[in-house]
C-alpha cells in the first residue's frame, strides 16, 4: 500500500484545484458504485483526483490506483482493494479500469463483499466500459464526461464565468442572453480558438503541442483501444484511418456502404463494423434520421467526426481541405448531443432536436427561406455575434452544458 499512497500523494499535490469540469458538481459522490465514462483526454483522471483531494486531506481513507500499473496487474485489483477496505479504507478510485482484464467481475465482487465501501472507476475507452455495463447495470451509477463545451472553454481559458443554458432559454431569449455575454468581451475570436483547440482540457498544457497530443490520442484509440475490445485486427487499422480521412474531408457524410466496400476493398460487413468502432470509440458520431419503424431502418445515418478538434487534427494530418459547412454542423451536433438532447436528421433542414425544433446551419449570409413553413424553425448563423427573431448565432449553442 505504501507505494500506492506515495503515488497518490504526488498526484494530489499536482492536480489543479480551481479548474474543474461541469460534471464534478453534478455527481452524487455518495453512490456506492460510480462509473465515469467518456473518450480519451476529456479529464476523467483529473476529475477523480480533484474529488479525492477535497475529501481525504491526507487521511488515507481514499485510495487511487491506475489499473494499468504493473503492481495492480501482478497483485490483482481485488486483492489490493480488499486489503485496503479491511484496514479501514472508505473508498477506492480505479482509473483506466478498462486496461484490467475482467475488471467488471472483480469490481462486482468488491461491491458485494464490502457493503460499507465506495468504489469509483473510470476509463478512457468507452468501448471496454460498455462491455462491463451489463454486469454492473443494477449496481453502478454511470456518468458520461464529454469534451468541454464552449462555455467551459471560456471559463478555463479566459476566467469568464457563465451559467449553462437550456435549449428553451436559447430559443426564447437568445438576443438578451447574447448581449449579456458580449458585455464581458467579444466572443467570435475565442469561438474560432475553441473550434481548433478547445474541446480537450490539455490545451492548458500549451496550445503549440495541442494537436500533437490530440494525434496521440487518436493513435492510442486506433491501435490500443479498438483492437483490444472489438474484433478488429491490427492489420485493419489503415482502413479505419482511411474512414476517418473520408469523414474529415467530406461534406456531412451519409455513407454509401456499397461504394465504400468497393473503394476500400473490404466487405460490407466490415464497413459496418468499422463505422461502429469509430463511433463507440468517440472518434465519430452517427445521427439517425427523423423516422420511426421500417422507414428508420431504410434510411442511412449521417456521420460526423465526434468534434471539431478531431476534425481539424485528422484533416490537417492528412493534408485534407477543411469544409466550413462540416465544421459548423459538427459543432452544433456535438454541443447539442453532449447536452443530452435528442438530435436527428430531418428530410428538410439540417437537424431536428427533441423532435420539435428544426435547425438550418449556415454562414453569416444564411437565409431563412428553407424554414418558412416550419412552426419551430430556426436559422443558426456562424460569424455573427447576435441574432434576431428565429436567427440565432452558432456560438451560443456552446453554452448548453
Amino acid at each position: 500500500m505504501a507505494e500506492f499512497f506515495s503515488i497518490q500523494t504526488a498526484l494530489l499535490a499536482a492536480v489543479p484545484r480551481a479548474a474543474s469540469r461541469f460534471l464534478k458538481d453534478r455527481i452524487d459522490w455518495s453512490a456506492r458504485l460510480l462509473g465515469i465514462v467518456g473518450g480519451r483526454g476529456t479529464g476523467k483522471t483529473t476529475l477523480l483526483l480533484q474529488h479525492l483531494a477535497e475529501q481525504d486531506q491526507g487521511g488515507q481513507r481514499f485510495l487511487y490506483v491506475s489499473a494499468d500499473h504493473i503492481r495492480v496487474q501482478a497483485t490483482g485489483l481485488y486483492e489490493i482493494a480488499s486489503a485496503f477496505f479491511r484496514h479501514g479504507g472508505k473508498a477506492v478510485a480505479i482509473d483506466e479500469v478498462h486496461k484490467y482484464a475482467d475488471w467488471h467481475r472483480e469490481v462486482k465482487n468488491l461491491y458485494d463483499s464490502f457493503p460499507e465501501s465506495r468504489i469509483f472507476f473510470s476509463g478512457s475507452s468507452t468501448l471496454a466500459l460498455q462491455k462491463g455495463k451489463g454486469d454492473l447495470s443494477r449496481r453502478a451509477v454511470f456518468h458520461t464526461l464529454p469534451g468541454m463545451s464552449f462555455r467551459e472553454y471560456l471559463r478555463l481559458a479566459c476566467g469568464l464565468e457563465f451559467e449553462p443554458l437550456s435549449l428553451k432559454d436559447v430559443l426564447r431569449s437568445h438576443g438578451a442572453i447574447a448581449a449579456g455575454i458580449l458585455e464581458k468581451g467579444p466572443v467570435l475570436g475565442r469561438f474560432k480558438e475553441y473550434l481548433d483547440h478547445g474541446v480537450y482540457p490539455f490545451f492548458l498544457e500549451g496550445i503549440d503541442v495541442y494537436h500533437h497530443k490530440l494525434s496521440n490520442v487518436i493513435e492510442k484509440v486506433l491501435y490500443e483501444d479498438i483492437p483490444a475490445v472489438m474484433e478488429v485486427r491490427p492489420s485493419s487499422i489503415p482502413v479505419l484511418k482511411r474512414l476517418l480521412w473520408l469523414l474529415a474531408s467530406s461534406q456531412p457524410f451519409t455513407p454509401n456502404i456499397e461504394r465504400m466496400s468497393r473503394d476500400l476493398k473490404v466487405s460490407k460487413q466490415y464497413i459496418y463494423t468499422y463505422l461502429d468502432c469509430l463511433e463507440r470509440a468517440k472518434l465519430a458520431s452517427g445521427l439517425p434520421p427523423a423516422e420511426t419503424g421500417f422507414r428508420l431502418a431504410r434510411k442511412p445515418f449521417r456521420i460526423y467526426m465526434e468534434n471539431t478538434n478531431l476534425l481539424r487534427a485528422v484533416a490537417g494530418e492528412a493534408g485534407l481541405k477543411e469544409q466550413s459547412g462540416t465544421v459548423r454542423e459538427t459543432f452544433f451536433a456535438y454541443q447539442t448531443r453532449s447536452a443530452g438532447l435528442d438530435v436527428r436528421i430531418p428530410d428538410r433542414g439540417d437537424f431536428l432536436v427533441e423532435g420539435d425544433y428544426l435547425f438550418e446551419i449556415g454562414g453569416k449570409g444564411k437565409g431563412r427561406h428553407q424554414l418558412e413553413k416550419a412552426e419551430n424553425g430556426f436559422v443558426v448563423r456562424d460569424d455573427t455575434e447576435t441574432g434576431f427573431g428565429n436567427v440565432i448565432p452558432l456560438w451560443l449553442f456552446g453554452f448548453l452544458y
